[in-house]
């Protein structure tokens, strides 16, 4: 059985973990006959945003690892307890939080800053070889993680792609029920909610991604 490590950035599309990502990131797991283990950063998100109004929260506070909790039903640990050798692979759903907790894409574009500690734990999986999938927005995190060229995607939004690609990664446009697989890299993204207008199509594409990252050896 493939152990998978699932890094979450919260809970909620505009400021954490897109919810339906994750949901059906875990389930695709499952269903491949995996594993996983939640894990998340312990610290203030970015900010927190009314998702009834899409308006952010003034003065409101929330942490990453306790939002991440609502979605790994309260069995997630802290990044920093992320042990490479513990797991066969890495997956990351998208949601705002990955540009705005995992790093700071969101607000700093080509200049994005990765969390310390994501980053550390994200660059063990690729130096170890070990396959990883990143989806929706979380592709522009992998860019800090992975060589220069590394192939990857976010869909086909041309600003996103070019702040991706000046970082130095090399943007692939692609549909949504598809992935972009950089097999040196061991590296596996898919569009997800960048592109779909529903959950069947997220699902197209999550699945594909978790499936094709599960089978690379």
């Amino acid at each position: 059985m493939k152990k998978v490590a699932v890094i979450l950035s919260g809970s909620g599309v505009f400021d954490g973990a897109e919810l339906h990502e994750a949901v059906l990131t875990l389930l695709a797991i499952e269903q491949c006959g995996g594993s996983y283990q939640c894990f998340a950063p312990d610290k203030p998100q970015l900010h927190v945003v009314n998702h009834l109004t899409s308006e952010v929260s003034e003065g409101e506070t929330r942490n990453v690892l306790v939002e991440s909790a609502r979605i790994a039903r309260g069995d997630i640990k802290p990044v920093t307890e992320c042990h490479v050798e513990d797991f066969d692979a890495l997956i990351l759903p998208g949601g705002f939080g990955a540009a705005k907790n995992l790093c700071t894409f969101a607000v700093a574009g080509q200049d994005s800053e990765p969390d310390k500690e994501v980053l550390r734990i994200c660059q063990a999986f690729a130096n170890a070889k070990k396959p990883a999938g990143y989806a929706c927005i979380a592709p522009a995190l992998a860019a800090s993680v992975y060589d220069t060229g590394v192939k990857l995607t976010i869909g086909n939004d041309e600003a996103t792609a070019n702040g991706i690609n000046a970082m130095g990664a090399t943007h692939v446009n692609c549909a949504v029920d598809e992935v972009v697989v950089d097999n040196e890299a061991k590296l596996v993204t898919t569009p997800a909610y960048m592109l779909a207008q529903s959950i069947s199509e997220a699902h197209e594409g999550i699945s594909k991604m978790v499936e094709t990252v599960l089978a690379m050896k």
